[in-house]
Formats: structure tokens, sequence, C-alpha cells
């Protein structure tokens, strides 16, 4: 009974892992490139992102004009709509636009873009650094590659969302046919007991078996992390668990403009001041331009600690503060978890260490896909090998080719 049962598991393992091995890998190697993301990008994109403060004044020019010179990179017809401001000095501000395109041409994520534009600026001369299509480069190729598989996000979410539940049940059911018989066997399957004559295929089996098993806990947590974001479904469940079982409605406000004459000055300048001054020990500040008259300067407000972190509207017209949201203490212990939901699946709440650690659970994960697979086709192959060797000894010992 217990023989039928693991051959049972064992065939749904092996279909399983040949069914979304190749999407697992390729998560795999995007999430180890894409923890380290932060720290790799201004290393590799300098030239861009960073300027040389001007020695003898190190005051930004007003936010308005820098936001006038990317809007002249931009085709006629678009208009700037939302930017990236960091505290660090060095910093270049960001202006970006993204319209969508509604013709549903194409299956990749490339189609999804109408126009799609970055412009990067030197807050002390509102010089033009660097101005691009984003769609190409590097780190949105790799984010997109792990969020959709570069295909277009109705196509692609599923894909990658079903490829994990299965990467979850195949890491389950691998604890089952890894768990030993007895305390001999116990030895070979908790840690590498290689000698110098030990051939690569009992290396490759014991990578796949040991460190599936130590990584697998904490690879599925990371796993699970990704699924809120791949099934609204999955995201409203564990909200919904660490709410206590209880839906909880949204009940914010829509916040609009009051339609009045602007003041002498101009009001998005007004905002960034007032951001500054409120909140100066914040690392981003990514604000977003209205779209219609009654719309609102959109302000998040980024801090390291992201408990810290809010969301702020302000009037267009006069850069008045409307409402601060996004407090931590407001919110339920869903939404908590929904915000630090990026920081763990990352592991970036555990800093540079957490990083690390999730780097090296990427690496495995992808690892799997390649050692099962090899474990599969040396199985195979040995068959083949041996079904080869039998007809070579049938047709040898045939009687009817003997004259």
């Amino acid at each position: 009974m217990k023989r039928n049962f693991k051959k049972l598991i064992g065939k749904i393992h092996l279909w399983l892992g040949l069914t979304s091995g190749l999407v697992v890998f390729i998560l795999g190697i995007t999430g180890c490139i894409w923890a380290f993301e932060e720290e790799i990008r201004p290393w590799i994109y300098s030239d861009k992102l960073f300027v040389h403060p001007p020695t003898e004044q190190n005051q930004h020019r007003a936010l308005s004009k820098n936001l006038d010179a990317a809007q002249q990179v931009l085709l006629p017809g678009y208009r700037i709509q939302r930017m990236t401001i960091h505290k660090d000095p060095e910093r270049t501000q960001l202006f970006r636009h993204y319209t969508r395109d509604t013709t549903n041409r194409g299956v990749w994520y490339w189609n999804e873009a109408e126009y799609s534009q970055s412009v990067y600026i030197n807050p002390y001369s509102s010089e033009v650094v660097a101005a691009e299509n984003p769609e190409f480069a590097f780190f949105n190729v790799v984010l997109w590659m792990h969020w959709s598989l570069l295909l277009k996000n109705e196509i692609g979410q599923p894909i990658v969302g079903m490829a994990t539940i299965i990467f979850v049940i195949m890491l389950i059911t691998g604890l089952v046919l890894w768990w030993p018989r007895n305390k001999a066997s116990r030895k070979q399957r908790v840690w590498f007991r290689w000698k110098p004559t030990t051939k690569w295929k009992r290396k490759n089996y014991d990578l796949h078996n040991i460190l599936g098993f130590y990584s697998m806990f904490l690879v599925i947590f990371i796993a699970l992390t990704g699924l809120m974001w791949a099934f609204t479904w999955f995201n409203d469940g564990v909200k919904w668990i660490a709410d206590g079982g209880k839906t909880i409605e949204n009940t914010s406000m829509k916040i609009k403009s009051t339609v009045t004459a602007s003041s002498a000055v101009v009001p998005l300048d007004i905002v960034y001041n007032t951001l500054r001054t409120d909140h100066a020990e914040a690392e981003v500040y990514y604000i977003g331009l209205p779209q219609d008259s009654t719309g609102t300067i959109g302000a998040y407000v980024e801090y390291e600690d992201r408990t810290k972190t809010v969301y702020q509207q302000y009037d267009q017209y006069s850069g008045k503060l409307l409402h601060t949201g996004g407090r931590w203490e407001e919110k339920t212990n869903g939404e908590k978890l929904s915000a630090l939901n990026y920081d763990i699946h990352v592991g970036a709440i555990g800093g540079l260490v957490g990083k690390t650690i999730a780097f090296f659970l990427s690496l495995f994960a992808a690892s799997l896909p390649v050692t099962g697979f090899m474990i599969w086709y040396g199985r195979k192959f040995k068959k083949r090998k041996r079904k080869s060797i039998g007809r070579k000894k049938t047709t040898t010992l045939n009687p009817s080719r003997i004259s």
C-alpha cells in the first residue's frame, strides 16, 4: 500500500515538474537578480541616476521648472504624469509618462504601451541627463520576466500563478518522496556524504533532495507571497485570515480639488516644499500629477522604516494638504501584511542578510527543475539502454537467424 502511494506521488511529482519546470527556473533566476536590484541599479546606471551638486549652491531649482524641462522631451499630446524625487542630493529627478495601448495588439508586455517615456533631470540646472523608453531597460525586462514571462499581464500572470501553485505542490510531494524509511537512509538524506569516488549522478540526486529539503519551507513561504500578486482571490483570502475572518470594507472617500484660480506660487512647488519640510527624513517622494480638473496632486512618501510611509493628497490649485492616508496605525492587519509583502518577498525586510537569504532560496528554487530533469532523463536513458541491450541479446541468440 505504502509503495503504491509513493509511486503515485512520484508520478504526480514528475509530471508537475515537467509541466512547470521551465517557468520555475525563469522565476528563480530572475528572483536572484531582482533580490539585489536596489544595490545593483545605481552602480550600473550611475551616469543617469547621479549628478554632481554645484559647490557654490546646493539648492534645487523649482520642481515646476524641472517638470517643464522634462515635458519638452515628450511627444506632442503627451504630458508628464508622475515623478520620483530622492532625498539624496546627488540623485537626478525622474519624470515619467505612460499611456496604455487600447488596441489589444500583440501578446508581449511591450505591446501594453502606446507611449512610454522616462526623463532624468539634473535638479540643479534643469538639464536633461537622459531620456528613454524604459520598457527595454535591463531591470524592467527582469521584472516583467519574473512578473509575467514578458507576456501581457492578463496572459502571463495566470501562467506564473498556476506554475507557482504547481511548484508548491511539487515541494510537498517532494517531501513525501524524500521522507526516509529508516534511520540508516535518514543519514544519507539529511546531508552530503560524498567520497572522491562518488559519481555525478549521486551528487545530482543529493543536490536535488537535500537542497530541496532544507529550503522547502522558506521557498514555499516566498512562493505564497508571490501568489498574493498573481491572484486577487488569494490576496483577499490572506487578508481575510489576517483580519480574523472579517471582510473589511474600503471606506475611503474620493478626494477632489476645488476649482479655483491658481496662487501666485506654482502649487506643485508648494506641495514639494511642504513635503520636504513635513517629511524631511523620508527617502523618496513619489508625486503623481492630476489627470483632470478636479484631480489632486498625490504624494507617496516612502521612509526606510515602512511603518512611517504615508500617502497624501493636495489641492492642485492651491497646494493645500487635503488628506493623509495609509498611516500604519490606521491599517488593518491584512493591509499591514499587504504593505510589507514586497519587502518579505525579496527579503528586504531583513536588510542585506534577508536579501542574501532570498537570493540563495531563489537560486535553490531555480536549481530544482534542472537537477530534477537530470534525474528523470538519467533514469529514462538507463531504461532505453537496458532495452537496447536486451534486443541485441535476443537478436544474437535467435535460432532462426542461425543457418
